[in-house]
């Protein structure tokens, strides 16, 4: 969806993306507001409050936001890698039906936050790694975490509560591994075994994509690596334009696929590294910053700084950008500024060199 906007419902969105990647709850927002027509983040919020989407732990053992159908179905198959993550470590030797019913217990008295699950679960077993404990829990049973965590405009620690109790009992109802693996192509395609493999973090899935050949499009790479497709799927014509795009800091485009050449070249890779050594002082880190996209390819970092005199939108590019490209990124950057800056007085988007982004006299080039 990011060639252009879809005018779909955000339910349907986050369904045919198979969820979006939550760990920092404003991103799903942003995901959705480069993907969809006239998308209201209200409508994500409402959905949230009605508890027809969810945030949980689920592929990668990172937090998604999915529709609660796919929690429901996907969260039995993906429980054995859960259980597996290195996030739940120094449990070995305890006795885990009494961990599990400890944990159960106390998040079945309220929501509770990792710091309180930590609390108690030290407690209750000294000598254990209480941080790993806390962690071990929603790698163990299905949590979710409830709101005000994730809605628009609202902030919350992050709570945790036992499915069960937030979604009023509804059953779980596992997928099987060849409707994910299709779903993942519908999202995501061509892609390889080892693209599907990092997107949801199961292995052994060339069995699956060696089962569905017969439904497949099999094509191959300019490495000669074979990709799968849907046989109906759109594979634009490679001079199709591609528009800029903003990316939140995490998002399933740049974290569904293990080659991601397809979207990020060696040049950006080896720039952006260089960027961070030189920029190890400064307040603006590109690396760990959220992404803008050129013709379909990652070309720069992003952030928004809010101030008494409003609000500026950072660029900072990699490589050099055309006057056109400038221009397409300065219109896109206001859209995002009214989005995620509505309430300022003035919105500013201004391109930065990196010796701009480690100078305290901050950016010297605007345009508004």
């Amino acid at each position: 969806m990011l060639l252009r906007r879809r005018p779909l419902p955000v339910v349907e969105a986050i369904k045919a993306l198979v969820g979006l990647q939550a760990q920092v709850p404003g991103d799903p927002y942003i995901a959705l507001w480069s993907r969809l027509e006239n998308f209201r983040p209200e409508e994500l919020s409402r959905l949230l409050l009605n508890r027809l989407v969810v945030r949980a732990t689920l592929m990668r053992g990172t937090i998604h936001l999915v529709t609660t159908r796919d929690f429901l179905r996907l969260r039995p198959l993906m429980q054995p890698r859960l259980e597996s993550s290195p996030f739940a470590r120094d449990l070995e030797g305890m006795d885990m039906d009494a961990f599990v019913a400890a944990a159960r217990s106390a998040l079945l008295e309220r929501p509770r936050t990792r710091a309180e699950l930590r609390a108690l679960l030290g407690e209750s077993w000294p000598g254990r790694d209480a941080e790993s404990l806390s962690y071990a829990v929603a790698y163990l049973l299905p949590l979710v975490q409830v709101t005000p965590r994730g809605l628009w405009g609202k902030s919350g620690q992050a709570r945790w509560a036992l499915s069960e109790d937030w979604l009023g009992g509804l059953p779980f109802r596992s997928t099987s591994l060849d409707e994910v693996v299709t779903r993942y192509l519908g999202a995501f395609g061509p892609a390889t075994v080892m693209d599907i493999q990092t997107w949801c973090g199961l292995t052994r899935l060339s069995e699956v994509t060696a089962r569905l050949r017969p439904k497949l499009r099999v094509l191959r790479d300019e490495a000669g690596r074979e990709l799968f497709d849907l046989p109906d799927a759109p594979r634009p014509d490679p001079d199709t334009e591609s528009p800029a795009r903003f990316l939140p800091q995490y998002d399933n485009v740049f974290l569904s696929h293990a080659d991601r050449a397809r979207i990020s070249s060696e040049e950006f890779g080896k720039l952006m590294w260089a960027a961070w050594m030189r920029s190890e002082s400064a307040t603006f880190r590109p690396i760990s910053s959220s992404m803008f996209m050129v013709d379909g390819f990652l070309s720069g970092a992003w952030r928004i700084d809010k101030g008494p005199g409003g609000a500026v939108l950072s660029l900072q590019p990699v490589g050099k950008l055309t006057k056109r490209e400038q221009s397409e990124l300065a219109e896109e950057g206001m859209g995002l500024l009214s989005l995620l800056a509505a309430d300022a007085g003035t919105h500013d988007v201004r391109f930065v060199t990196l010796d701009d982004a480690v100078d305290p006299r901050g950016p010297r080039r605007a345009m508004r």
